[in-house]
């Protein structure tokens, strides 16, 4: 439908719907984790870049952390290194965190970082190396089957853990109109780069922010119950409940649990939105409906 078409009345019922929470959000920090479909499909990423674009024009800061594991993934097959993973991460020698550095700070990120500027906004590309804003160390990964009496401690290389987080920097650009686009690279105190989860690097940085909101972009609809319908408004403990009982597990396990730190951690409120929806950040933020699961720390 092209904007001759639209009702005019309609037009202006989602504008009025949207003035509480401009006035609501303007001039509070919202961390955005951009991946998956998202991030591969032509119309969901330039719906994308205009959310973004159009939340820091009505006074919102929002700041994007994005992935890139299926870019990572083709260029390594291209250039025929092996991928293999240890508990669904990749295990990531030299050799293959030199190409995580090239497809993340390189290709992905300024990729994002041009969508956003083609459609008005003003972005730049960083890594957690950058002013050293990520420190990071490495992640430690135990295993340990029946038959063992201890667990067994996997190297899996230069894949990391979030050890702290300095803002000035991104607080700087966001200060003067800039929006920060962060690859989850890190960089311990000896120099060695680090391969981070990007659902857990914006959860970090939504805390060092005391941001309003943290939004991670899926691939699902949201938090499902056992009958498939789609969880919305759930406290923290309810959240601790469902992962007691087994209600959440497998792949949304840690998701869920980064989107439950950073709301214990004083972030007010976490989103697991549909990014298969176009305009899902403008819908989740703008409307009384929203697009998925929200998390806030309310009893």
């Amino acid at each position: 439908m092209n904007s001759a078409s639209r009702d005019p009345q309609v037009v202006v019922e989602v504008l009025s719907e949207a003035l509480p929470y401009i006035q609501q959000f303007s001039g509070k920090t919202v961390v955005v984790k951009y991946g998956g479909n998202a991030m591969t499909e032509d119309t969901l990423i330039n719906s994308f870049a205009r959310d973004i674009v159009l939340m820091k024009e009505v006074g919102i800061n929002p700041v994007v952390v994005h992935g890139g594991g299926p870019q990572i993934g083709s260029l390594l097959e291209k250039l025929n290194i092996e991928s293999r993973f240890v508990n669904g991460m990749r295990v990531t020698d030299s050799q293959t965190m030199d190409v995580v550095e090239m497809v993340l700070g390189g290709l992905v990120n300024k990729s994002i970082v041009n969508l956003i500027n083609q459609s008005g906004g003003k972005a730049i590309g960083l890594t957690g190396k950058d002013g050293a804003q990520i420190r990071a160390r490495q992640l430690k990964v135990e295993h340990q089957s029946p038959e063992m009496t201890a667990p067994e401690i996997i190297d899996i290389g230069h894949v990391g853990e979030v050890e702290s987080i300095s803002t000035d920097l991104i607080e700087m650009l966001a200060a003067r109109d800039f929006i920060p686009v962060i690859a989850p690279i890190g960089v311990d105190g000896e120099g060695h780069s680090y391969n981070i989860n990007a659902d857990l690097v914006a959860g970090k940085l939504a805390e060092a922010l005391n941001a309003e909101k943290l939004m991670l972009l899926t691939n699902v609809a949201g938090l499902m119950n056992g009958e498939g319908e789609v969880l919305t408004g759930l406290s923290t403990l309810q959240v601790d409940a469902l992962i007691a009982d087994g209600t959440i597990y497998g792949g949304m396990l840690p998701k869920i649990r980064c989107a439950l730190d950073a709301v214990k951690g004083g972030v007010n409120s976490a989103h697991i939105i549909d990014g298969r929806v176009p305009h899902a950040v403008l819908l989740e933020i703008f409307t009384n409906a929203g697009v998925g699961t929200l998390i806030t720390d309310a009893s």
